[in-house]
């Protein structure tokens, strides 16, 4: 009886083919929507969180201020200075490095080019901190980092931006708008991370040389640290919270006035994100299946309504009001499965093209097909029944009658 009524739909189908296409348009357009926006939302989610972790999953960040609402911090709280970097330093095992960050905008030139960059005071600890590699040159020396001197390590960018090809930067001397500073390293290129900015985009000089010569004060607003491998970085963040407390002597009774984040922390934050945002966009698009819905059903009752003598014959030879229930159920299954598969294989399709375009992680996610087929069936259980029932309760005498 089943296989009878299948093989009755799909000839129904094929006999009015364009029609059938225009029904399933509904649901492909459906079905593609959910599963093109769970899976870019899904590598979206995987790419962040891959940038993030390059950044430095071991990292925490030490700034000034209590954290207020929305990451917003408070600005009457004093700065760190540079003993506080040496006592945590000194006194904290779990971290393997520690330092101050300074950071500012200026133009570099050198002969006649000129270029905007980010100029960021740092210790050699940043480097190890961002896991970042000099490709060509050196780090600071200790001389250079205790004194100040005028040296600076280059980021491939901003090389490309001010050194024509075949000049060897090391050794060179470039102005950061009111004095001059000599090339010492170069970064090995990084490229943009998943947020668009240009790692790369940087001049890294001496802590102390910008104290000095940019800011013109001795205060620090970010410490960046690592944390040893083995070590959880909850047991590090007591030891920093309790030496920041002893150094800013804070009471008991205080609270602190400087705020650590850890990279995981963000990373939890930006996955909760991009999940409510996914599901979100995933229930805009379901609602595309709704009107597909419909039409499923407006093309169901119109059929029924022009094979109604045909019902009216079945109805007479000994064709049961289950039967033709059945064969219209099963037509309305067929058309909007058959539009979930194609709605499947073209979401799929438009993911990797996104993913290819916005250079994002390309993820399947084989519960969301699974979840996606099931429904699109559903639906045509759901807009099918109540066409299949006016057929199986029309009277084969009045059917038969019909012209």
């Amino acid at each position: 009886m089943f296989v009878n009524a299948l093989f009755l739909a799909l000839s129904e189908i094929r006999r009015n083919l364009m029609r059938s296409v225009l029904t399933m348009i509904g649901i492909v357009i459906g079905i593609a929507s959910v599963i093109a926006m769970v899976n870019i939302g899904k590598g979206a989610s995987a790419s962040v969180t891959e940038s993030v972790s390059k950044l430095g999953s071991r990292s925490l960040f030490i700034v000034p201020g209590q954290a207020k609402g929305m990451g917003g911090q408070s600005t009457t709280a004093t700065p760190f200075e540079l003993k506080d970097i040496e006592v945590l330093k000194n006194t904290i095992f779990s971290l393997e490095a520690v330092s101050g960050v300074e950071n500012t905008t200026l133009t570099v030139l050198y002969a006649d080019k000129n270029y905007h960059t980010s100029i960021r005071g740092v210790e050699n600890d940043y480097l190890v901190i961002q896991d970042w590699q000099i490709e060509k040159g050196r780090a600071f020396e200790k001389s250079e980092l205790r004194s100040g001197q005028s040296v600076c390590i280059v980021g491939k960018t901003v090389i490309n931006k001010l050194f024509d090809t075949g000049i060897n930067p090391i050794g060179e001397k470039i102005r950061l708008e009111h004095f001059s500073c000599e090339v010492i390293g170069i970064l090995k290129e990084k490229g943009a991370n998943t947020f668009g900015m240009d790692q790369d985009d940087a001049v890294l000089v001496p802590l102390k040389m910008f104290q000095r010569r940019i800011s013109g004060s001795n205060t620090i607003h970010t410490i960046m640290s690592s944390v040893k491998k083995g070590i959880p970085l909850e047991e590090a963040t007591i030891q920093i919270r309790r030496i920041m407390r002893e150094q800013r002597s804070l009471s008991k009774e205080d609270e602190d006035d400087f705020s650590i984040f850890t990279m995981q922390a963000l990373l939890s934050t930006i996955s909760g994100i991009t999940q409510m945002l996914t599901v979100m966009l995933g229930f805009v698009a379901a609602i595309s299946l709704v009107v597909g819905g419909i039409g499923i059903m407006n093309i169901m009752l119109v059929s029924v309504t022009e094979r109604t003598r045909e019902i009216g014959i079945r109805l007479a030879i000994g064709a049961t009001a289950d039967d033709i229930l059945t064969q219209f159920l099963i037509e309305s299954i067929v058309l909007s499965a058959l539009g979930g598969i194609v709605g499947i294989l073209l979401g799929l399709i438009i993911s990797w093209a996104v993913s290819r375009v916005m250079e994002i992680a390309f993820i399947v996610d084989s519960l969301t097909i699974s979840v996606a087929l099931v429904v699109s069936m559903g639906i045509g259980i759901l807009f099918g029944f109540i066409p299949a029932r006016k057929a199986a309760e029309k009277n084969p005498i009045e059917a038969l009658r019909y012209e």
